[in-house]
């Protein structure tokens, strides 16, 4: 498919503005003249065929086109065909007529006498009983006049149907025309019987000046102006007569099929030979054979954006003012190539093409500039007053002066003092002075008749210039491909990248409105400013190309020319700094250039007094009034056209679901621009899987891919050929329905069932535990039994019998020291077996009789301090703190132990006058603390292994691990000690008693004997 921009037909200024024949003689030199960009769709571009007989355009911005084959949709870029399955069954019913109410609706009148129209994207039918509908048209107040054959006249204002008047006069021909003027009269043309004007409930025939009696179309103007389209001409009047309106003979009788005017005043014809403009400055004609082929112009309409369709037998067509007037090198090879530009004083522009020669374009002609030879390339121009001075090729510097209309000139080359014959940059200072740049000499000031030179050897960069320019406080400033000299009060200085500039390459100089000097080099713009070159930290890709020219209008905007676009960018967002992408506008053939390729010359980019500003280009002298130009125009809208999953269409109406899983979902998406469709811009976002809006894209389709289940909203806004972003956006809710296993119902279905399985599992695994626990307590319940009767069975009946014979042996001692010192043994040897069968009655049951830990511990230390343990008659003193609870029996069993052996050695060893016992139930954990007054203990004896021999300390430490708890000693000689102990709840308590016998089974698994104290 070609490039929409190909289809774009460029005409020169003053001969033909886009196929619009004028008298250039008619031109104003201080106007511009409209030219028009026009593109073209028929059946060899992409349109789908058929007359087009009505065009309208919608309130979303929707064009619609009805021919003789269907009703047709149309975004700029694709053609959709719009069914009416729900009004007929037939196909491509022939649509005659086509126009928008003041609500956006759009009415149709297809073939067969009746009327339709679409309403909230549907097609209804609102005949009302009308058989017989010919002609359709909107009244003043948005409404839609109607006539019928047979009924005569109505007004549909939404809903409601209002009868104006009966049919004229029964039997006359069917109104095919019809229009209101602002006061009030409805005015119908017939098919044979003339023109009618309805006015205070009465029709009248009118015959003044309208000899023919098929009135084809009517266009109504002001309070009573009106515009009358007949089978032999054009005829313009009101209710007191109409006048023929005189064509070119050529046209004369040629029936004129349509009529519009558009908001610059402009007045379009359409007929059977063309198309017709009508203004203040006369008529034009455009003769239209693609569109019209053997009919005629059917149709004609203006957009939202002021462009001009045009329907025809062949296909659609579309006119829009263009912001550039292009003087086409397809109709003057003098514009084929060009080189500099040039506007004096008087509105005279003066350009050179590279081929050779000078011109001057005034009041739409151009002259050649016979002084310089058609073989001679000039390379620059400039000037002050009424003179002109050219640098040439090899003609060195010539002085042009207008006097009594001719041209007298003088030429001035090294002969003269010219340092070389090539002048490529010539500029007149303030002062008179002609400095003129060479290629490879330096520059040469010509002054009071004598030239001077100067070199790089006097301080210049280069002896190549390529630009120059004097800034307003007097300095001169020279362009060369090594740097940027400046020359002010006899003194040379070389500005390079070091002092700022994007490149050492220079190209052209520009002085803007508040003296701010620019530089254009060949990597990009820079200006000066606190004594060196500044940049744009952030700027667009276009900005960082070869600058070639720049001006500045009085709006403060900069028209820059680069190596391939020509710009427009607001001067404060320059000096800011900071330029966006939505800055810079760009403008190319759609906007009237031939070109957008700058010419690398010491001026090709000029503004003159008008405001004008004129770009020579590589193809092409183009201007654009930039007073013309404004910063506001039509935002594109947005609108989503199409989702498919997979390929398969899904329906937008209502409630959007898409089927589970979807490898590939497509959206499809337009803006609605209809001036430069090419050149819009889009972004778009998926709530709900995007981060952030996409950057600027051209596609109109946005695919994403394997989209889990979920809500989303997908959102795009648009941009125009101006860069204006919309305000709204569009956009579309859909859900991604879920697969069966990721509907809630199944995956709570899904977790009850693994819930109970795990409960099922815990329960089992709970029996299994209870059961494993149940066998390690009877094994060591029956180890500890078996101990027991082998320690009482064996070595305690052993200890028994040697303690008789050692009785015996005492017995028969003599009284004496050794008697008593045997005696003294078998005491302490009975104590022994007693302490033995005590030990031996603990591994036989537990230690504590019920569950009261507190109760036990107060037992022990009162059977503790009746003993022989406690010769110094301590205190004992128990104390409880929070609500005390079940502990698992073993556990319970080894704290007591843990406890009584801090009571033995608070009593035995530390001889303590005060024991405190402090038993606390948290929720958090079971804490054990033993307190005294003693002795303390070493510190050397508070390791881990604690004394050689003796296991108390060591022995208490490993019963706290096995419970999984903690022991602490804290002891000072003299200073009493406190051990205690702390136990998480977890496994302390027996309110968790899965999770706690677990653990303790693990633990006792391994250690089933007794741990020595």
């Amino acid at each position: 498919m070609n490039c929409w921009w190909k289809q774009i037909r460029l005409t020169l200024i003053g001969i033909a503005l886009a196929g619009l024949v004028t008298d250039a003689r008619a031109l104003d030199p201080n106007r511009l003249p409209s030219q028009y960009v026009r593109e073209q769709w028929t059946t060899e571009t992409r349109f789908p065929g058929g007359a087009v007989n009505g065009i309208a355009q919608t309130a979303d911005g929707y064009l619609f086109i009805g021919t003789d084959r269907g009703l047709m949709r149309f975004d700029g870029f694709n053609f959709r065909p719009v069914s009416f399955a729900s009004i007929t069954t037939a196909s491509n019913v022939s649509i005659l007529q086509l126009l928008t109410d003041g609500a956006g609706t759009l009415w149709i009148r297809p073939q067969g006498a009746y009327v339709v129209r679409q309403k909230d994207g549907k097609i209804e039918s609102v005949g009302y009983g009308l058989p017989a509908i010919t002609a359709l048209s909107r009244d003043n107040n948005g409404g839609v006049l109607v006539s019928d054959v047979e009924r005569g006249t109505f007004r549909f204002m939404g809903d409601d149907v209002q009868k104006l008047a009966p049919n004229a006069v029964p039997g006359l021909p069917p109104v095919i025309s019809t229009a209101q003027t602002a006061d009030g009269k409805i005015w119908m043309g017939t098919l044979g019987a003339g023109l009618f004007v309805l006015a205070g409930g009465r029709t009248t025939q009118v015959n003044a000046g309208l000899p023919d009696r098929k009135i084809d179309c009517l266009l109504a103007i002001g309070t009573d102006e009106l515009w009358v389209g007949t089978d032999t001409g054009l005829y313009r009047g009101n209710g007191n007569g109409f006048r023929r309106l005189e064509l070119p003979s050529s046209l004369s009788n040629v029936p004129v099929l349509s009529l519009l005017r558009d908001r610059d005043s402009n007045i379009w014809a359409g007929t059977t030979r063309g198309l017709l403009r009508i203004n203040a400055k006369g008529i034009s004609f455009s003769e239209e054979n693609v569109l019209r082929g053997d009919g005629g112009i059917n149709a004609l309409f203006e957009d939202r954006e002021g462009n001009l369709w045009i329907g025809g037998a062949r296909g659609l067509g579309r006119i829009r003012d263009s912001a550039f007037v292009t003087f086409s090198s397809d109709n003057d090879h003098r514009f084929q190539h060009n080189g500099p530009v040039y506007v004096d004083l008087e509105g005279r522009t003066w350009f050179a093409p590279t081929q050779g020669g000078l011109y001057v374009l005034q009041n739409g002609h151009v002259q050649p500039v016979t002084s310089i030879p058609l073989n001679e390339v000039v390379y620059s121009i400039s000037g002050r007053a009424d003179v002109v001075w050219v640098g040439s090729q090899r003609g060195g510097l010539t002085r042009l002066r207008f006097r009594n209309g001719a041209i007298a000139s003088q030429s001035y080359t090294k002969a003269n003092g010219l340092a070389q014959n090539n002048a490529y940059a010539v500029h007149e200072s303030r002062d008179g002075s002609v400095w003129a740049g060479t290629l490879n000499g330096g520059v040469s000031k010509f002054k009071s008749g004598h030239f001077t030179s100067y070199t790089t050897t006097n301080g210049l960069a280069s002896n190549t210039v390529s630009s120059i320019l004097e800034t307003r406080d007097g300095a001169m400033w020279f362009a060369t491909p090594s740097g940027l000299s400046s020359f002010s009060n006899g003194q040379w200085r070389t500005y390079t990248t070091v002092e700022g500039l994007p490149s050492p390459e220079v190209n052209c100089l520009f002085e803007d409105s508040s003296g701010t000097l620019w530089s254009g080099t060949s990597a990009g713009l820079a200006f000066f400013a606190s004594n060196r070159f500044q940049v744009s930290h952030e700027s667009p890709d276009v900005l960082r190309e070869q600058i070639v020219g720049m001006a500045e209008d009085k709006r403060g905007r900069f028209w820059i020319a680069t190596s391939n676009h020509v710009l427009r960018v607001p001067r404060d967002k320059l000096v800011s700094g900071v330029v966006k992408a939505v800055d810079a506008r760009e403008y190319d053939q759609a906007d009237g250039l031939e070109s957008t390729e700058g010419v690398k010359r010491s001026q090709s980019v000029v503004s003159d007094s008008a405001d004008r500003i004129w770009f020579s280009l590589r193809t092409g002298l183009s201007v654009v009034d930039s007073s013309q130009i404004t910063d506001y125009s039509v935002p594109a809208l947005p609108h989503i056209e199409a989702i498919t999953a997979d390929n398969n269409p899904v329906d937008l109406a209502g409630s959007v679901r898409i089927p589970p899983s979807p490898r590939r979902i497509t959206f499809e998406y337009t803006g609605l621009s209809l001036a430069a469709p090419g050149r819009i811009r889009f972004r778009y976002f998926l709530e709900g899987f995007d981060r952030s809006w996409s950057g600027p894209v051209a596609t109109r389709e946005a695919v994403y891919t394997n989209l889990g289940a979920h809500s989303y909203r997908f959102r795009v806004v648009a941009s125009n050929g101006e860069g204006l972003w919309s305000e709204s956006d569009a956009a579309v809710r859909f859900e991604v329905e879920p697969t069966v296993w990721q509907t809630w119902w199944f995956r709570t279905g899904s977790a009850a069932l693994i819930l109970l399985l795990v409960w099922c599992a815990y329960l089992s695994r709970l029996r299994q535990l209870a059961k494993e626990f149940n066998i390690r307590l009877e094994e060591r319940v029956g180890e500890r039994t078996r101990v027991a009767r082998e320690l009482h069975d064996t070595l305690l009946q052993s200890f028994h019998g040697l303690l008789l014979r050692f009785q015996t042996v005492s017995n028969l001692l003599p009284a004496g020291e050794p008697k008593q010192t045997l005696d003294d043994a078998i005491d302490q040897a009975a104590q022994a077996i007693t302490e033995g069968r005590d030990a031996v009655q603990g591994l036989r049951s537990s230690t504590i009789v019920t569950n009261d830990l507190a109760s036990a511990i107060t037992a022990l230390g009162t059977e503790l301090a009746r003993s022989e343990l406690n010769p110094n008659a301590a205190e004992f003193h128990v104390e409880v703190e929070g609500t005390p609870r079940d502990l698992l029996p073993i556990l319970r069993d080894e704290v007591y132990r843990i406890a009584g052996e801090a009571l033995r050695n608070a009593l035995h060893h530390a001889q303590a006058q005060r024991i405190e016992v402090e038993i606390r139930y948290d929720e958090r954990q079971l804490r054990l603390r033993v307190r005294d007054d003693g002795k303390g203990i070493d510190p050397n004896l508070l390791n881990e292994d604690g004394r050689a021999g003796h296991y108390g300390l060591g022995g208490m430490r490993e019963r706290a691990k096995l419970l999984g708890g903690k022991l602490a000693v804290w002891s000072q000689l003299d200073s009493g000690t406190e051990v205690e102990l702390r136990i998480p709840a977890s496994r302390a308590y027996e309110a968790s008693p899965v999770r706690r016998r677990s653990w303790l089974a693990e633990k006792l698994s391994g250690k089933d004997t007794e741990m020595k104290s």
